[in-house]
């Protein structure tokens, strides 16, 4: 993996984290569009962080804290470059970054039908609460 870089998104890569989001991430969101995107990155430039590889972006995960909880979304590794460490590698990040920020529970967001990602995310210890249920409101 010394090949693998982790770090804090640009603003100039947040075109391509969009991009990128369409080949690797299942589902889509709300607040998939640049101005999105922004708002996160303008609000905690150090949330969104990429794994590139040889120049190419082939990770991404939203590791946000509001002060009070840890949250991560967006956990993606692009389809050729999975089950090689980078999942892994970027949710070590998230929680790096947590811990430096003072979190002591990180809860992510996962798709019930996404099988594949609940794999990856109990190999990182992860595990589902039964007992919550999220409930939204779309504000526009």
């Amino acid at each position: 993996m010394s090949d693998l870089r982790v770090g804090p998104a640009s603003t100039a890569d947040l075109t391509a984290v969009l991009d990128f989001w369409k080949t690797a991430a299942e589902g889509t969101s709300i607040s998939d569009d640049l101005a999105g995107v922004e708002r996160l990155h303008d609000r905690d430039p150090h949330a969104l962080l990429l794994a590139w590889r040889d120049g190419e972006l082939v990770g991404t995960v939203i590791a946000g804290f509001d002060g009070w909880r840890c949250h991560m979304y967006r956990l993606a590794v692009h389809p050729e470059h999975r089950r090689r460490g980078i999942g892994s590698a970027l949710l070590a990040a998230a929680e790096e970054r947590f811990a430096a920020l003072g979190g002591r529970r990180v809860d992510a967001m996962v798709l019930d039908r996404n099988e594949q990602a609940h794999r990856a995310w109990e190999a990182g210890g992860y595990h589902p609460e039964e007992h919550w249920t999220r409930w939204v409101k779309p504000m526009r």
